[in-house]
């Protein structure tokens, strides 16, 4: 009892501190293992195994995952799962058992650490892209195909590695043959219960309206999966993975998700301590060189490797290199593989807590890693292209003249195309997407290759006798750039920028920018066009509301009341604005002063409205005058309302 109080103790400590200056979770539950492991203050002194309850953790995780993939969605991503899944995991192995070879290790401990590194972390990376919003991005897409083959390939890895300790081969392809069959026999079987029993099995359970009676039913179908899959010599995780897959195409499976998800972070939390508890931090220390030269050997082999090979299968440049960004780090299977190998003295001890440091190590970078990675597989990606010549550009795109360019020909790029062509105005796309540009090319686009910050490409695409310009990113740091490339080429040309929110729009107005449109702010005014309309405002005031607020910059729109879950990171707290309220006690020092008086222009704060006893005044001029217990609502950044706070209670003394 006490051991679990401990235990709860610093875990709960560890992901206070961790979240408190923004540091994920992950990590924070691996320092939390480290303490109180057996080589930190060794506070988990009974029998309890708490590897095989982590583990669960990892079950209940690819029960979620197979949520998210049916058997037809499977069956169409076959040519990532099973072309660059399997050839990554082949490659990966051959490439890491080569470079063991060439460091004097026998050939069975070379296959081993092979084995270990080709694998990748599907807990932090599939829970990092749930947390991000990008697992049904195309380069989240790569991700999990990638990880789905190898969470296939750990079957026969945990079949062969007990049998390296005896030489005998014949025996090996005996076992790893009659593990096929096995695995052919249970997949049937669980996909045949799946389609039959289970849809009749949760529609009774659900006309029994009891949440208790359905959560203990998903629990023991994901469990009783699992240990079906292990009764057979298969992994726990498969049998999960085929549980959630199995209920991937009925009505109840948000509700599954949702179930789940308590029992699958809290035991997910366990199993990352586990792995802490395995990590001596002495290794840190002796050899730390070591196991920063192994990070980067094999992070940088196993980027490239999933590179290349997304590329060559036919995926964008930035989409591959991010996948491989997200990818590079070594995986939770990769620590059981290791457990294995020691336990059959397939790896001397020095090796596996080598092995065990370095694993520990990428993934505690990954989620860093995974936040930057679309961002650096950008910059990547247009690095290479830097040196490819720009193609040859069409005659009507050299005469062309009083039309529109389009930068950026994703979604948003598209549907500004497909009205101007419906007005008949003559735009030209540049997209740095081969295969966009291609199929958008082939339909009769007239899209350029190339990226909007090179000064050949705008050019080609005749930026000096355009009427306006697109720009479509939603990345501000990209669309910063183009505007100011487009500006050294011309002063005059209007540029309309898109962002996703407001955060930018002053460096997008001082690049160069005319107009700058928040989409998040734009739907929101979209919302209340409709609220209104609805709610019988006449439609000529609500049009005049709308192009009100437009031409005063969303000045309403900006300001917001601070949560609990707000982001107050350093990065970030300067490109908020806080609504606030101000209680004015009966000795402040500003009762009886006008607003005028209160110099908010230089002090860049505005006060927005004043509750006085039980009705609002929204009209605030420079003549009003501040009463005691008034309620003065303030906007502006964070540290300009404290200040502004401070001043209205206590003068210029504050």
């Amino acid at each position: 009892m006490y051991e679990i109080l401990a235990l709860l103790i610093v875990a709960v400590v560890c992901v206070w501190l961790f979240r408190r200056v923004n540091l994920p979770a992950i990590l924070a539950y691996l320092v939390a293992g480290i303490a109180i492991g057996e080589h930190g203050f060794n506070v988990l002194n009974s029998q309890v195994d708490y590897d095989h309850i982590g583990e669960i953790g990892i079950v209940f995780l690819l029960f979620t995952l197979g949520l998210e993939f049916s058997l037809p969605k499977l069956m169409a991503m076959r040519h990532l799962v099973f072309g660059v899944g399997l050839k990554q995991v082949v490659l990966s192995i051959l490439a890491f058992w080569a470079l063991a070879l060439l460091f004097n290790m026998d050939s069975k401990s070379a296959l081993v650490v092979g084995a270990v590194l080709a694998l990748s972390s599907t807990a932090i990376v599939i829970r990092q892209l749930n947390e991000r919003g990008s697992i049904k991005r195309k380069s989240g897409q790569i991700s999990v195909a990638i990880l789905l083959f190898q969470d296939i390939a750990v079957v026969p890895l945990l079949i062969i590695i007990p049998l390296l300790s005896s030489s005998n081969g014949a025996s090996m392809m005996l076992a790893l043959s009659q593990a096929l069959l096995k695995g052919v026999f249970v997949v049937a079987l669980l996909m045949s219960v799946g389609k039959w029993i289970l849809p009749k099995i949760y529609q009774q359970i659900a006309s029994v309206r009891s949440d208790e009676l359905f959560v203990l039913t998903t629990l023991f179908v994901t469990l009783f999966a699992s240990g079906l899959t292990q009764a057979f010599g298969l992994s726990l995780a498969l049998g999960a993975f085929l549980a959630g897959m199995m209920l991937s195409e009925s009505e109840y499976k948000y509700q599954l998700e949702a179930d789940i998800r308590p029992f699958r972070d809290i035991l997910m939390g366990l199993f990352f301590i586990t792995v802490g508890m395995k990590l001596d931090p002495a290794i840190l220390i002796t050899s730390p060189l070591t196991i920063l030269a192994i990070v980067v050997a094999f992070m940088l082999i196993k980027f490239v490797i999933i590179g290349v090979l997304a590329i060559r299968a036919g995926e964008s440049r930035k989409d591959a290199w991010a996948a491989a960004f997200m990818l590079a780090q070594m995986g939770e299977f990769g620590f059981v593989l290791i457990s294995l190998a020691d336990t059959h003295n397939v790896l001397a001890p020095q090796l596996s807590s080598l092995l065990l440091g370095a694993g520990i190590v990428s993934m505690a970078i990954t989620p860093y890693m995974i936040k930057h990675a679309r961002a650096w597989a950008v910059k990547l990606a247009y690095r290479e292209t830097l040196d490819e010549p720009v193609e040859s550009v069409p005659k009507q795109h050299a005469k062309i003249s009083k039309h529109v360019v389009i930068c950026g020909f994703g979604r948003v790029g598209q549907t500004v195309s497909r009205f101007l062509k419906q007005e008949k105005i003559p735009y030209v796309a540049i997209d740095i997407d081969p295969l966009r540009v291609h199929e958008a090319k082939d339909s009769g686009e007239h899209v350029l290759f190339g990226s909007a910050r090179q000064s050949e490409v705008l050019e080609a695409a005749n930026i000096s006798q355009a009427r306006l310009v697109v720009v479509s990113y939603g990345v501000a740091e990209q669309s910063v750039e183009v505007v100011q490339k487009i500006r050294s080429l011309s002063h005059d040309v209007p540029i309309l920028v898109r962002t996703r929110n407001d955060d930018a729009l002053t460096s997008l107005k001082g690049a160069g920018a005319n107009e700058v449109v928040p989409e998040s702010l734009e739907g929101s005014l979209m919302l209340v066009s409709q609220v209104l309309s609805l709610s019988g405002v006449p439609f000529a005031r609500v049009i005049r509301r709308i192009q009100d607020e437009r031409k005063n910059h969303y000045n309403r729109l900006h300001g917001f009341y601070p949560g609990v879950d707000t982001n107050m990171s350093s990065e970030s707290i300067e490109r908020l604005e806080f609504i606030h309220p101000v209680l004015i006690p009966d000795d402040a020092w500003v009762i009886g002063k006008q607003v005028g008086e209160l110099d908010l222009t230089q002090r860049r704060v505005d006060i927005i409205g004043v509750r006085r006893e039980h009705y609002e005044i929204t009209d605030i001029d420079a003549k009003f005058i501040i009463k005691a217990q008034d309620m003065v609502i303030l906007q502006g950044k964070p540290r300009r309302v404290e200040r502004l706070e401070r001043f209205l209670q206590q003068g210029e003394s504050s």
